[in-house]
């Protein structure tokens, strides 16, 4: 794993961590807002490894 996926991972993991004790904590709407800030993150965990964009 490089470092840039690794720090990725990181980030998305840490905004639906986020996104659960906001949701405990009842700011559903907030909540919402880091559950898409993760999974906006979680793209960049599957680009090519190369950096190439060809499908």
């Amino acid at each position: 794993m490089t470092l840039e996926r690794a720090a990725w991972l990181f980030a998305v993991l840490t905004s639906w961590t986020v996104a659960g004790i906001l949701f405990i904590s009842e700011y559903q709407g907030y909540g919402w807002v880091a559950v898409a800030i993760g999974l906006t993150a979680s793209i960049n965990l599957f680009s090519h490894p190369d950096g190439d964009e060809k499908p």
